[in-house]
């Protein structure tokens, strides 16, 4: 009875398939000649430049910054009755008078009343790491930050530094190319940027982090995904490579390594770095590509031999003498000292940043440093503003500042922040000043900053707007 009921369920269940094949079919059929109109351009409405860019900025708008204080930097005063006209993001005129001009257009300008208010070139900072951000209150852990962690958290560190009041960063290792193509197209906000790409030094060097206790081969493999300040080259024809390496990919500079640091595990204050062959290479490709290089310097010795091989720019320097700084002074030298690095590095908030070792070296140049500034200020060396601080140190990025109204004068200062970093590298006839012609990097600040320097480490409460190239941020 079984094999009876097998073989009709069979049965039944072939007949099943084909009716589901033959409906299946049928279906196929209709569909194949049902034909369905679609239009491809119907509801292509979208603007195409902002699919494709959606973070383009909003056109410029020209201003006009009416009955204003301006601060010039160059003669150390300030002017009252200033009309700024900005035009394209270019101051297109600058007039005085305690009557409005009748040059004034307000259709063709939004007003913005400056009566009692003080404006400044914008400020450029002359030494930082951007690429160094906040996370991490190690140093050991935040050199080991993977690089698209960084990358990710690179917008808080741009940003604040504009809000701080600084339209220019000049980075000396870490921040790469796309990295200024980005801010200029607008999908980052910060300031303008002038890069080195990485610092260039040799094994063992004030640019290579890596442990002692760990063999250079270990590292082939996995460096390239931490955000690296320096890269390392030994030898001439590497740091031939090296330097147009960096050229390359969209460097403005070179920096490198002519003596020991503070935060490097494995060299001494007291190291000079690279032969001098090594050196020249160096400079010989920055002098092809028609720009400078700047050495990380701190001791006399290392100072002079960068200078005397061709380096136009020294950073730090805190142990230069009498003697170099004349050199430096005669070869027209840049001096960029980071007095305050030292001094957050040595503060109790961040007791933690640096292991003992590092500590006591950065114990051996912080008193130093503002003796080194007296020394440069005297013997006449150009000198620049610099902060060099890393991750979350650099919030203290306008202390600067204040440690520098120990020794300099506010003009000293301000020139040292605009002027004198503009003109190093070759911005001097588009930066640093309010004048026709310049690009529109400007502050509104509610006090003179000539009159007291601090006021620029406040920059919460003093400082009313930053505008860089004309756009208000």
């Amino acid at each position: 009875m079984s094999e009876y009921k097998s073989i009709i369920f069979a049965g039944m269940w072939r007949c099943f398939s084909f009716q589901l094949r033959g409906h299946r079919n049928s279906i196929l059929t209709k569909i194949k000649m049902t034909t369905y109109q679609i239009d491809v351009n119907e509801g292509m409405n979208k603007s195409l430049a902002d699919l494709v860019a959606p973070w383009r900025p909003e056109p410029l708008k020209n201003y006009c910054i009416s009955n204003t204080n301006l601060i010039d930097v160059v003669s150390g005063v300030s002017l009252p009755g200033a009309y700024i006209f900005i035009e394209q993001g270019i101051i297109s005129k600058v007039e005085f008078g305690s009557e409005k001009p009748v040059t004034v257009d307000e259709v063709a300008f939004e007003i913005i009343d400056g009566t009692g208010k003080y404006v400044t070139p914008g400020l450029i900072d002359s030494h930082v790491h951007i690429a160094s951000v906040a996370g991490e209150a190690d140093l050991t852990k935040l050199m080991l930050m993977p690089k698209s962690v960084a990358l990710l958290r690179i917008r808080y560190t741009l940003e604040a530094a504009l809000a701080r009041g600084f339209t220019t960063v000049r980075d000396c290792g870490g921040a790469e190319g796309f990295l200024k193509a980005e801010i200029r197209q607008g999908s980052l906000n910060g300031p303008r940027l002038i890069t080195c790409g990485h610092a260039i030094s040799q094994t063992g060097g004030h640019g290579d982090l890596r442990s002692g206790a760990i063999p250079a081969s270990a590292f082939d493999s996995c460096s390239c995904h931490f955000g690296q300040v320096g890269v390392v080259a030994d030898g001439v024809p590497e740091c031939y490579k090296a330097a147009r390496e960096e050229f390359r990919r969209g460097a403005d500079f070179i920096k490198i390594m002519g003596g020991g640091g503070v935060a490097s595990p494995t060299d001494k204050i007291s190291n000079k770095q690279f032969c001098d062959d090594e050196i020249k290479a160096l400079v010989d490709v920055a002098n092809s590509y028609h720009t400078y290089v700047t050495a990380h310097a701190y001791t006399a010795e290392a100072i002079q031999n960068c200078i005397k091989l061709g380096v136009k720019g020294i950073e730090h320097g805190n142990l230069l003498d009498e003697r170099t700084a004349e050199l430096m002074a005669e070869l027209g030298c840049y001096l960029t000292p980071t007095l305050v690095t030292y001094k957050v590095m040595g503060s109790d908030q961040f007791s933690a940043f640096l292991g003992p070792e590092n500590s006591r070296k950065n114990t051996e140049v912080l008193y130093k440093g503002i003796n080194a500034m007296k020394i440069a200020q005297k013997k006449k060396v150009k000198i620049c503003f610099g902060s060099d601080l890393l991750g979350p140190l650099y919030g203290y990025q306008t202390q600067e500042f204040r440690i520098r109204g120990k020794v300099q004068t506010a003009q000293e200062i301000l020139l040292s922040a605009t002027v004198t970093p503009a003109e190093m590298n070759g911005l001097g006839d588009k930066l640093g000043q309010i004048k026709p012609g310049f690009i529109a990097d400007l502050l509104m600040m509610k006090s003179n900053p000539l009159d007291d320097i601090t006021i620029l480490d406040e920059p919460e409460s003093n400082i009313l707007f930053v505008m860089k190239e004309g756009r208000i941020y």
